[in-house]
């Protein structure tokens, strides 16, 4: 399988770096080929211009802007979701993993 970007999107960047590290070990566990980054939503727009993302998840604390990045992303088959709130909460990267994962197929 390629490798599949994961973009996470949140208000500074700051708290999803530590969801980005347990994803990547989640990742490396079940032998997935993905990069996993963090970008604040302020900078979303030229983290997209300049990575060929699969799939974009917002941080719960940005939830407000689903339908802007639908709006962004409509016809260029990259499926944006908000991180489930229990998942972000625990820093459960095998679950944020698996809805990415979900997303994609």
């Amino acid at each position: 399988m390629a490798e599949k970007t994961i973009m996470l999107v949140c208000s500074a960047g700051m708290s999803t770096s530590l969801l980005v590290t347990k994803m990547q070990k989640a990742a490396e566990k079940k032998g997935i080929d993905a990069k996993i980054f963090a970008t604040a939503a302020g900078d979303a727009d030229n983290a997209l211009a300049s990575n060929d993302v699969n799939v974009l998840l917002l941080g719960p604390q940005v939830r407000f802007m689903l339908s802007q990045f639908q709006k962004k992303l409509e016809g260029k088959d990259i499926p944006v979701d908000v991180i489930d709130m229990r998942s972000y909460g625990m820093m459960d990267g095998d679950a944020v993993l698996s809805q990415a994962e979900k997303l994609m197929n």
